[in-house]
């Protein structure tokens, strides 16, 4: 793989993704991208597939076009054709892109590659931890959610469809899918980088509920 081809499709998304504000703008591709050649280095993935996973994963992310998990994987064939990425490439990023989101806490995801594994841990990385609590309300805000109501509780979703139509309060999304990832995690280094990520929500969560309840 060229360094210009990597090179193109950053800027292209850069271009496409830039002052999105629901959290998922051109800074979080760019995180997870370096996320994502940090842990195909050290599981030794493919570094072409996982960098153009990574670059092209939330190039129409469901969430924004009706539910549609199609669309995405869609568009990244049609930018990778363009710019005369080899079908070899393009058939497991697309593959990828498909099938790395999360669908619910009681949906299993599909087999995916160690490439698929390493991409899917960098997005999932960046979905916990500070960022992901910024990230949390940046998009609770943008979707019109309330930032927590106790007589809302938290589901276990049992299928895509039901996860989907979810529109529960900003909270409940930690118990409904933050605090899941770090056990959700494929690769040894993907484990390891959820950790401190993980008990810093715990963290949050800790000292939100004392201030609401009046304790501090």
């Amino acid at each position: 793989m060229t360094e210009e081809i990597i090179s193109k499709t950053a800027n292209y998304i850069r271009e496409k993704l830039s002052g999105e504000s629901s959290g998922h703008d051109w800074w979080h591709i760019y995180r997870v991208w370096n996320l994502g050649k940090k842990i195909a280095i050290s599981e030794k993935a493919d570094l072409d597939i996982v960098e153009l996973s990574c670059l092209l994963h939330d190039i129409s992310d469901w969430k924004f076009n009706g539910g549609n998990d199609n669309i995405g994987p869609k568009l990244a064939q049609d930018w990778l054709q363009k710019i005369d990425v080899d079908y070899k490439i393009i058939y497991p990023v697309c593959r990828i892109i498909k099938d790395i989101s999360f669908k619910g806490a009681n949906v299993k995801n599909p087999l995916l590659t160690l490439e698929g594994k390493c991409m899917q841990d960098a997005d999932r990385l960046d979905a916990i931890g500070a960022i992901g609590i910024a990230r949390t309300f940046a998009y609770g805000g943008y979707s019109g959610r309330e930032i927590y109501n106790p007589d809302i509780k938290p589901k276990r979703h049992n299928s895509f469809e039901e996860y989907k139509k979810n529109q529960s309060p900003i909270i409940n999304h930690f118990y409904e899918k933050l605090l899941l990832l770090k056990d959700k995690m494929n690769t040894d280094t993907g484990k390891r980088l959820s950790e401190e990520r993980h008990t810093f929500m715990e963290s949050f969560l800790k000292q939100f509920f004392n201030e609401w309840e009046g304790k501090i």
